[in-house]
């Protein structure tokens, strides 16, 4: 039975890398609503991803030529040589699905992104508090989910990194990609430019709180 969910979102996984690819090809700039801003999180993750689509780049005709030489099967070479392209592409296309998918901080609230795997919105009216606060996690993996004293922690890093603490007014449950995660008191997330972030968050909430208050008066 878990073997269905598991190539449902390999292929959905898939078909958003092509999708982001071909986007990010035609040089489609990311052109958010008005009031919002849009912030990067690629700054951890360029270096890495760019050593491996250049190592990719050097292999594949390296390999194809040890094939060639080594293995008399012809099909063997066509085969290595597709599955190497296809890694290479794959590679291209998460680059893709981090650049053009940042995340935003507008009148909705902050929408929080990792590429195409996660997309939630945390509303302003759950917002306590946002912060600047570098942490380095233990580990790698995209969602991490942690207690802190009487609180739980949602983490969500780039490269085992976070740069902004959200504190919420009380546990709030969030979409991810094998289902709802528990309540969680805080999120974490990583952003190019905390400050930048944290300075957005402030100026949305003060227009947010304002439209309040005119919609009181009237």
């Amino acid at each position: 039975m878990q073997v269905l969910p598991l190539l449902h979102r390999a292929a959905t996984t898939e078909a958003a890398m092509w999708r982001s690819m071909y986007l990010w090809a035609r040089r489609k700039p990311v052109t958010p609503a008005p009031g919002d801003q849009a912030f990067s999180y690629l700054g951890m993750v360029t270096p890495i991803l760019g050593v491996f689509i250049g190592l990719s780049v050097v292999e594949i005709p390296i390999l194809d030529l040890i094939i060639r030489k080594v293995v008399p099967w012809e099909p063997a070479r066509w085969i290595m040589l597709a599955i190497s392209v296809w890694g290479l592409l794959w590679m291209i296309g998460l680059f893709a699905s981090l650049k053009i998918n940042p995340h935003i901080v507008g009148p909705a609230g902050i929408r929080v992104r990792m590429g195409a795997a996660h997309d939630l919105t945390v509303a302003w009216t759950d917002v306590d508090t946002v912060s600047k606060a570098y942490r380095t996690l233990p580990s790698s993996k995209s969602v991490q989910i942690e207690p802190h004293g009487d609180r739980t922690v949602l983490n969500l890093p780039t490269g085992s990194q976070t740069a902004v603490d959200i504190k919420l007014r009380h546990p709030v449950s969030y979409p991810l990609p094998k289902g709802p995660s528990e309540p969680a008191d805080e999120l974490r997330i990583y952003v190019d430019d905390p400050d930048g972030f944290v300075r957005a968050c402030r100026q949305a909430t003060g227009a947010e709180h304002a439209t309040m208050r005119h919609a009181q008066e009237g």
